[in-house]
């Protein structure tokens, strides 16, 4: 080997060596940094075997980690949103300890109806049976507004995840794009890659994907349930809010929106469709499924307590067409009528003074013209017993077994609170699972230790290569004084 050529060798094992610490103390000084891959240079001899060239550099990545760790972040964050819907609609109707609960106002009117039997004459006690009454429909009320507002804010949500999505499939092929046009003029891409694996992780937990390399360095992405998503163009996808969601509204009637990718409907749901699983996912099973399902519950418990007032024989002074003491919003109730009846039970005005109805008539009967005698408690102990009565619910939606009004609220508050557990174990089991990946995907990025360890080699390689061309410096030196 000619000095010459040992020189050359020399000087390309400094620049390897310098390109090296820029690589090590980048992954060092990054090792903290969310959604950093540790680098790592690759070498290779050049043409003539005399010297060393950094050929790359490549972000060092367990490809089969990362796609498992993408899918518990999406189970994880549908489970949020489902468990964070079950409480709050536990806390629309209360829990049995808990003040102003359905329950506990069931309980306050059933107590007030038996305190006026003993003392029919007392107008006072006649006027709590008309405020538990009233406190009873409204909270039934309030519990339903309460859903619908649950409801529209899960609407609203869609459109707002459907509009991420678009914006981050679009970044991810934007990134494409430029890591195969940095790649093609051989500059660094790792940045570039970095980029975009923090934006597919943020699509991820929207809808439930895989990523797909492509031989240019780009990827592609597909829905875990096979949807195509994003493949050298990403697809667009259309979603229109509704102001406001009611009880009666739906997607099957066409007053909800679906999910259009690139102007074709597709099915949307917790477990169907191209879309499924994921934040969207678990969006579209609130709106469509949960909440439909809670407001069917509090409809069939609305029924059950109108009908039991509405009976024939249990107020001779009603008509056979009028409304009883609950009303579906001031009329009678008829049975094609349930739905959203939770929205509009009320206490008939008949017997409401500020309505221009008559305390009397609870008493009395709500067809009485005058107030009749003041000690006649039969009607009122006929009431209490009403709501004691053992009966089943028409829908069957919370079981079919026969139950006084107590026990129709009480399996209600029951049935909720079980599902609102049951989201909370899932949400707390999807929480782990998502942690425990993301501590296997931490522990295989950045080891100080070892970059450190790599950082004294490649020192000692440095010096090695500076003594060289010393050394040469020296002999050349020798031979100039000959």
């Amino acid at each position: 080997m000619t000095l010459g050529s040992a020189l050359s060798s020399a000087l390309s094992g400094l620049a390897a060596n310098t390109r090296a610490v820029d690589v090590l103390s980048g992954n060092l000084a990054n090792a903290l940094t969310e959604g950093f891959a540790p680098r790592e240079i690759t070498l290779a001899a050049t043409r003539d075997s005399r010297g060393v060239q950094v050929t790359g550099v490549s972000r060092q990545v367990d490809l089969g980690l990362l796609s498992d760790r993408r899918l518990a972040d999406s189970a994880r964050a549908a489970s949020e949103v489902q468990a964070g819907f079950a409480r709050a609609v536990e806390s629309a109707v209360g829990t049995p300890d808990g003040p102003g609960s359905l329950t506990g106002r069931l309980a306050a009117f059933e107590s007030a109806i038996e305190t006026a039997a003993t003392r029919p004459e007392d107008t006072n006690r006649l006027d709590a049976v008309l405020n538990a009454a009233q406190g009873l429909t409204t909270g039934i009320n309030e519990a339903v507004a309460d859903i619908a507002r649950l409801r529209t804010d899960a609407d609203r949500d869609i459109a707002a995840a459907v509009n991420a999505l678009n914006l981050g499939l679009k970044q991810v092929a934007a990134l494409n794009g430029q890591i195969t046009t940095s790649q093609s003029r051989g500059h660094d891409i790792t940045a570039f890659e970095d980029e975009r694996q923090r934006v597919i992780d943020e699509v991820a937990e929207i809808v439930p994907l895989r990523q797909v390399p492509r031989g240019d360095a780009s990827v592609a992405l597909v829905t875990t349930a096979g949807g195509l998503l994003l493949d050298g163009r990403a697809v667009t996808l259309s979603f229109d809010p509704a102001p406001l969601v009611t009880p009666q509204m739906t997607r099957e009637g066409g007053q909800l929106s679906g999910i259009t990718l690139d102007g074709i409907e597709v099915p949307v749901g917790a477990a169907r469709g191209p879309l499924q699983g994921g934040r969207l996912g678990a969006l579209f099973d609130i709106r469509d499924r949960a909440a439909v399902e809670a407001n069917a519950k509090l409809d069939a418990l609305a029924r059950d307590l109108v009908e039991r007032f509405q009976e024939p024989g249990l107020d001779a002074t009603r008509g056979p067409d009028a409304p009883g003491l609950l009303t579906d919003a001031g009329a009678a109730f008829a049975a094609e009528n349930e739905l959203g009846l939770a929205g509009r039970i009320a206490v008939t005005r008949r017997v409401d003074p500020a309505q221009g109805g008559a305390l009397f008539r609870i008493r009395d009967g709500l067809g009485a013209p005058v107030a009749g005698p003041p000690g006649n408690g039969a009607l009122l102990g006929a009431l209490s017993r009403a709501l004691t009565l053992s009966s089943s619910l028409p829908s069957g939606i919370l079981g079919g077994g026969a139950r006084s009004a107590a026990n129709h609220a009480a399996t209600l508050i029951s049935t909720l609170s079980q599902e609102r557990v049951a989201t909370e174990e899932r949400q707390s089991f999807a929480t782990g699972q998502a942690a425990e990946f993301r501590a296997q995907e931490l522990a295989a990025g950045v080891d100080s230790d070892a970059e450190l360890q790599r950082l004294l080699l490649v020192e000692q390689a440095f010096g090695a290569n500076a003594r060289m061309i010393q050394t040469i410096d020296d002999m050349l030196d020798t031979l100039l004084r000959i």
